[in-house]
């Protein structure tokens, strides 16, 4: 069984923390999204200004998902989600990261990830995936640095917001594989 409850309760990790997106905060992400809008074209979904609206809606009215502010500090970083958690199969994803331009290449996304993995762990999932565009080479080292295994790429997976016709590469830890 997993904790629904506890996997959408707020989260501290090593000098960060996450909390569910709600409407109040809707701005100040959008504007923080907003600092590095090429980005988005590698994206499945746009989450700069003229997508944001929509894409942020999409994430939060999905069930299965659960969607995170994420501060360094009291400083709001950016955001990331528990994506298609699947009760079943005890699996979700974590995606739909973005972070702040100046917090890139901090170990910010690797304090991040391990709190997720931690709470996703502790609320009874056994699997976390992680899928990335092809073309992100910096996701897909970061990845690697966490320990995540790359199981293969899914080809002509999806179409991204743009009409892109995205490969994804796979990558997975397990309960017993973590932490690292």
């Amino acid at each position: 069984m997993i904790d629904w409850d506890r996997l959408a309760e707020p989260m501290t990790g090593d000098g960060c923390r996450a909390e569910l997106v709600t409407d109040e905060h809707l701005e100040a992400l959008k504007a923080a999204c907003a600092e590095d809008r090429a980005i988005w074209a590698i994206y499945a979904n746009d989450f700069g200004p003229e997508g944001f609206d929509e894409s942020i809606a999409f994430y939060r009215s999905n069930p299965r998902n659960r969607t995170f502010l994420l501060f360094e500090g009291d400083e709001l970083a950016g955001m990331s989600s528990f994506l298609g958690i699947d009760e079943g199969r005890q699996v979700l994803e974590i995606g739909g990261t973005y972070h702040r331009p100046h917090l890139r290449g901090t170990g910010f996304n690797r304090r991040v990830k391990d709190m997720m993995l931690q709470r996703a762990f502790e609320c009874g999932i056994r699997r976390v995936e992680f899928r990335v565009d092809r073309r992100n080479e910096r996701s897909q080292a970061a990845m690697k640095k966490l320990g995540a295994v790359r199981e293969g790429i899914l080809r002509s997976d999806r179409i991204t917001w743009n009409g892109y016709v995205r490969d994804t590469v796979l990558f997975a830890i397990l309960k017993d594989e973590w932490p690292v």
